[in-house]
């Protein structure tokens, strides 16, 4: 069934670059000019995980699999059998795969034959045949039926094949000195040529007469082939290299020569996704080096990759998406991985957002403001878009939702799992393999010195010395997660994940105790005297545990001080903290009240007044609501408030006439946060200050520790 996909048109567009590199527009399947004639580039779409790549790809299928020959597989999934035999390799295994997937029949065209595939395969597949084992012949050949079926139609053709090789090797006169693997080899492939091969297609043998030391006869590189792959090593990748060049040769015969039209569209298709793994490198390489040296194979590749940079694409053309929408703008440079056009998909924007929510929720009984919410958590990435998407529209209580609470929903993935939670899922898929109980603890961590220090506090389990954060770090890094000094782990969307997991894992409330010691952790080394002192992270620590006090007071105290604007940091930092959520929670966020002024202050709150005259007690209570009001407005898992934000933008403006001589800045705080606020931005410092896209600057961290 076709995926809705958002913000792909550049692929699927009918001049999108799925139309131009096949020659079919994927909708309706008319025919348009190939862009790059004679020399199409490969195509790796690059982005993180959640960002759509395997989707894309299966799209592609989905939309291409009737009208040209097409094959997807995963070079991250590729597994041996149970018994693989000397003979398999990832390669070796993959190969057969993409060959019966391009051998289904497509409208108005015969399914292509492997020839030259099947022959290779064959001849590496026997290095592990000995004259006393028939059973692993039978096995190997076995295996590659499906490959050796678009040769050879008869299904029990390999059957026969076994014993006509073993009697030939046991009837014959072999150079004792030849390798072994050699003469079964070559006696196999003579068994295979003469019992199904007809006269034309005995020819596809002679291609192999190019390989190392063949001396243009092709037996006699089949026979290397085989030598070389058992002997390991860089032989053994040379020959692997030539069987993913036999497969190019098969489609590159199977629509040379052909009559205009015979076969619907102009190129097969091959989808390779994960394509940054050694197995993806291997089937993409050796098809790179043969185009870098003028050979021309009309076959549209599509490969992903899931890390941005990495010497694979050390010359690659790099475009973004949108910049590919209508034209490429590649060309071909005189490095070898110049042949690849990296194309970077882009994040989901607002109106995706808006539209996903919509299919989901048609009758509109969601928040207004929750697209907009679910787009700032995600930054737009598709997976968590999709996830929170059908979230809302399955909720109980879909008007009092905002983005933290779908973290919560449940939600069917597929029809053969039991549903499953939002939050656990996204954080499955976004980091599998990854231990999230050790994640979510360094999630917690604001650089990597704190991480370290929470490693060896809160992890001695799983390192003694602080080494586990490290190794984290590099994890992260190897899957192209940001990983930063404001924050250990920089994604907004997986850190939101892995403190939501933090929070909720010991399903304790109201004590949530692995939360609790982590951040008291954390608080105590802020602390004067602590592992790494810093007040503005110890007051972030307070309120991430709840408790305000301390934080409203050190802004009272330090309000009159001159530097304005590090005080503003300085509260912008502090209100950042994550707010100590209840599980589930839907009704009114208690922060809006004390924000409004409409919540009386508790005992612990009245004894910090203990002593202030009356303007110090109004100051004192003025920057408790403002406190509470930028923690809510700050909040991710949150929505914005207008009447928040308007009471926010009062308070800052009652400040600027208090303060002697920090009035302009506060007034321009009063204006331009409210703003940053309503178009979704990070609340700006200085207040105004453009951020690095010139759309609004980035959040504060403070110093890193």
């Amino acid at each position: 069934m076709e995926r809705e996909l958002y913000g792909r048109e550049a692929i699927f567009g009918d001049d999108g670059l799925a139309a131009r590199l096949t020659g079919l527009t994927p909708h309706g399947s008319r025919r348009i000019v190939c862009e790059h004639d004679d020399d199409p580039p490969v195509a790796v779409l690059t982005g993180g995980r959640g960002m759509g790549k395997t989707a894309v790809l299966k799209q592609l299928r989905h939309l291409y699999r009737e009208i040209t020959p097409i094959a997807l597989v995963d070079c991250e999934a590729v597994q041996p059998p149970a018994d693989p035999g000397p003979g398999w390799t990832p390669v070796t295994g993959v190969l057969p795969e993409l060959a019966t997937q391009l051998t289904a029949r497509v409208h108005a065209a015969r399914p292509v034959p492997f020839p030259r595939l099947s022959l290779g395969l064959v001849a590496v597949a026997s290095v592990s045949w000995r004259r006393e084992d028939e059973s692993r012949a039978q096995r190997d050949l076995q295996s590659l039926g499906p490959v050796l079926a678009t040769v050879d139609t008869r299904g029990d053709a390999a059957t026969g094949w076994v014993t006509k090789v073993l009697t030939k090797l046991a009837a014959g006169a072999f150079d004792s000195v030849a390798p072994m693997a050699g003469m079964v080899a070559e006696a196999t492939v003579e068994t295979v040529l003469e019992e199904t091969f007809n006269r034309f297609q005995r020819r596809a043998a002679d291609w192999y007469g190019t390989y190392p030391h063949a001396g243009g006869n092709g037996r006699i590189g089949l026979r290397q082939l085989a030598v070389d792959f058992e002997r390991g090593g860089d032989l053994r990748r040379r020959a692997e290299d030539h069987l993913v060049l036999a497969l190019v040769a098969d489609l590159v015969r199977a629509y040379r020569g052909m009559a205009r039209g015979a076969r619907r569209g102009r190129r097969p298709v091959l989808l390779l996704d994960n394509a940054h793994t050694p197995l993806g490198r291997q089937l993409v390489e050796p098809l790179l080096r043969q185009r870098a040296a003028g050979a021309r194979d009309q076959i549209a590749v599509f490969a992903t990759s899931r890390i941005h940079d990495h010497t694979g694409l050390s010359h690659a053309v790099r475009r973004r998406l949108p910049e590919v929408a209508h034209a490429s703008h590649w060309a071909r440079g005189t490095e070898i991985t110049s042949g690849i056009l990296a194309v970077g998909l882009t994040p989901l924007d607002a109106g995706h957002v808006r539209s996903a929510l919509d299919r989901h929720d048609p009758r509109g009984r969601t928040p207004a403001g929750l697209a907009r919410g679910v787009h700032r958590l995600t930054g737009g990435r598709p997976l968590g878009v999709a996830l929170l998407a059908q979230a809302a529209g399955e909720a109980d209580a879909p008007g009092t939702l905002v983005p933290g609470a779908l973290l919560d929903c449940t939600v069917e993935v597929r029809e053969d799992r039991p549903p499953v939670r939002v939050a656990a899922e996204l954080l499955e898929r976004l980091l599998p393999g990854q231990r999230p109980d050790v994640l979510s603890v360094l999630a917690a961590a604001h650089g990597e010195e704190s991480a370290r220090l929470l490693a060896t506090t809160r992890l001695r389990g799983a390192s003694l010395d602080g080494d586990v954060a490290l190794r984290v770090r590099d994890a992260l890094r190897s899957e192209d997660w940001p990983v930063g000094p404001d924050h250990f782990v920089a994604d907004p969307l997986l850190r939101a994940l892995l403190l939501h997991r933090l929070r909720f894992q010991d399903d304790d409330p109201p004590y949530y105790a692995v939360w609790r010691a982590v951040h008291e952790t954390l608080r105590s080394a802020y602390a004067t005297g602590g592992a790494c002192p810093s007040e503005p992270h110890r007051l972030h620590q307070e309120l991430v545990l709840g408790r305000t006090e301390d934080c409203v007071t050190h802004l009272r105290v330090r309000f009159a001080l001159p530097g304005v604007p590090a005080w503003l940091d300085a509260l912008r930092f502090i209100a950042s903290a994550p707010f100590p959520r209840p599980p589930g929670s839907t009704g009114p966020d208690p922060r809006r009240a004390v924000a409004l002024g409409r919540e009386a202050a508790s005992d612990e709150e009245r004894d910090a007044l203990t002593g202030l005259d009356e303007r110090a007690a109004e100051l004192h209570l003025q920057l408790r609501r403002l406190l509470h009001a930028v923690w809510l407005l700050s909040d991710p898992l949150a929505l914005p408030d207008e009447e928040v934000i308007d009471k926010m933008a009062h308070e800052l403006r009652q400040l600027s006439g208090r303060h002697p001589t920090g009035h302009a800045v506060l007034w321009d705080a009063a204006t331009h946060w409210p703003r940053d606020l309503r178009e979704w931005r990070e609340l700006s410092m200085p207040p105004g200050a453009p951020g690095p896209d010139g759309s609004g600057a980035p959040g504060g961290g403070g110093p890193d520790a």
